[in-house]
Parts: C-alpha cells; sequence; structure tokens
C-alpha cells in the first residue's frame, strides 16, 4: 500500500505543478503515445527476459506491492525455532532432530512456527543447511563453505529479474526520444494543415519524451529499487539460517548460535538480545 501512495505522490506532484502553471492534463492524453512507449517497453521485457525470471519478476513485483517480505515477528519466530531445534540437538545428538530436518510437516518443533513453515524455501533451506552434518556426507568445518555456495547462486537467481527492470528503466528516456521523433516526422507530414494541427501534433511528440523520463523516474527505478530493498531483508533470512547452523554444528551453545543469527537481521527490524533471551526463556533455558 505505501508503494502507491508513493506514486500517488509522484503522479500528483507533476501535474499539481503543470496545472499551477496554467497547463491542461487532457493535454497529455495522446493515446498513440502510450502505446508507443508502453508497448516498446514491454517488449524489452520480453525480450530480454526467459519465461523464468518474467514469472520471478511478476512475484517481486507482487511482493513489492504487499510490503516487506518478512515481519519483525517472521525473524523473531525464526529465532525461537532454531533456539527449540538446536537445544533438542544439543540434548540428544543431531540424531535428535532427523525426523524434524528430514519430515518437516509432522514436526512438534517446525509445526509451532507456521509463518515458517508454510514456505517451501524456508524449509528447504533449514534441510539443506543440517541434512548433510546429519548425514555425515560433510564434516561441520565444511559445512560454511557448501551454504555459502547455496546462498550466493539464490542471491544471483533474485537479482535476474531486478537487472531487467533496471534495463527497462534506463530504456524508456530513450524510448521516449523514439516516440518524440516518430511524433516530429508526423508533423513534418502535416505542416500544410496549419499552425493548430502542426502544434497539437508537436504537443504529442513531447509528451512521448516526457512519458519516458517519468515513467523511468518516477515509476520503474523507485520500484526496482523497493524491490532490491526486499530481496536483501529477504536474503538475510537465509543468512540466519545458514550462519545459525554453522555456528551450532561447529560447537556454539544453542543461544550463542541464536544469537549469530539474530546480528543477521537487518537493524530497523532486529530484535534486541535481551528481547530474544526473554522469548527463549519462555521455551526453556539451555543446556550447560
Amino acid at each position: 500500500m505505501l508503494l502507491f501512495f508513493g506514486f500517488l505522490i509522484v503522479v500528483a506532484s507533476a501535474m499539481g505543478g503543470f496545472m499551477y502553471a496554467g497547463g491542461n492534463p487532457i493535454l497529455l492524453m495522446h493515446i498513440s503515445e502510450f502505446i508507443t512507449i508502453g508497448g516498446i517497453a514491454i517488449g524489452i521485457l520480453v525480450v530480454a527476459s526467459p519465461p523464468s525470471t518474467l514469472r520471478s519478476l511478476m512475484h517481486q513485483i507482487q511482493v513489492a506491492i504487499k510490503g516487506s517480505p518478512a515481519s519483525k515477528s517472521d525473524f523473531v519466530d525464526l529465532l525461537m525455532l532454531l533456539f527449540e531445534l538446536f537445544t533438542k540437538a544439543r540434548r540428544g545428538g543431531l540424531v535428535a532432530i532427523e525426523d524434524d530436518v528430514m519430515d518437516p510437516a509432522q514436526s512438534a518443533i517446525l509445526s509451532k512456527y507456521p509463518s515458517f513453515l508454510k514456505d517451501e524455501g524456508k524449509v528447504e533451506s533449514l534441510r539443506n543447511s543440517l541434512r548433510p552434518v546429519i548425514d555425515g556426507r560433510v564434516r561441520p568445518e565444511q559445512l560454511m563453505s557448501l551454504l555459502h555456495s547455496e546462498l550466493e547462486t539464490m542471491e544471483e537467481h533474485e537479482n535476474q529479474p531486478i537487472q531487467i527492470l533496471q534495463l527497462v528503466g534506463d530504456s524508456l528516456p530513450g524510448v521516449g526520444i523514439v516516440a518524440a521523433v516518430m511524433g516530429i516526422i508526423n508533423t513534418m507530414s502535416a505542416i500544410a494543415e496549419g499552425p493548430e494541427a502542426v502544434g497539437e501534433k508537436v504537443a504529442a511528440a513531447l509528451t512521448g519524451t516526457f512519458l519516458g523520463v517519468f515513467l523511468a523516474y518516477g515509476f520503474v527505478n523507485p520500484l526496482t529499487t523497493r524491490i532490491k530493498t526486499n530481496n536483501g531483508q529477504h536474503a538475510a533470512y537465509y543468512s540466519m539460517i545458514m550462519h545459525a547452523c554453522v555456528s551450532f554444528v561447529n560447537g556454539m551453545a544453542p543461544i550463542m548460535a541464536v544469537e549469530v543469527a539474530r546480528r543477521c537481521i537487518p537493524p530497523d527490524i532486529r530484535p534486541s538480545a535481551d528481547e530474544v533471551e526473554s522469548q527463549t526463556k519462555t521455551l526453556g533455558q539451555p543446556p550447560k
């Protein structure tokens, strides 16, 4: 909703200033320019994007419209989940959480945190972080490099739609110039129709330049930045899982592994250490 409010401010400011100077917004409504610029922008998007990237872009735009991909409570839930899981493993060994990791839907611990369990990507990330060590396929000290590669691949995959959207934003001013040039060509062929006809067509041509720049810097580029911010928060969530699991399997106490995860949370939504400690106490004191 905040995204739409920002777009509303952009439109209201531009149109308000234009009208205050004596302009009529109707003069900007040239359908031919909208068709030209919108059509070329969509064409650039389709040409530059494989189907999977287009689907990912649509999903990321939907997330941006809804707001933040994760709330503070989602991060706190993850911290509590990790604490419970690590505490159980500390008492009974990693084999004690094998069923929780292998069959998350039946896990008594994971079932307490539906915000986590309903997201297949988050669940799979936790499984991938602990299963290699539980199975004995890697040693604890080897886990970091394995998970770091996975995190880098995930971030690169999530950033591909951003690069495509940035391409569209960077192209729009040029697309506006193309529309304007086409409008001028159309104007030259109508000089014999008189000053009024020429003036109308020149206005339509200049509207093309205006729309290209306006859409790029008022809508597409800000949306790209919002998606980048959301992706950074999304990556922080997965980074929490990775660093907490690596810390625990290398010998850290559950509460300290959770503290490592807490420090991966963006500062603006990061719970305090005291807040986390008070919530873990309700789950039982960690073993000494």
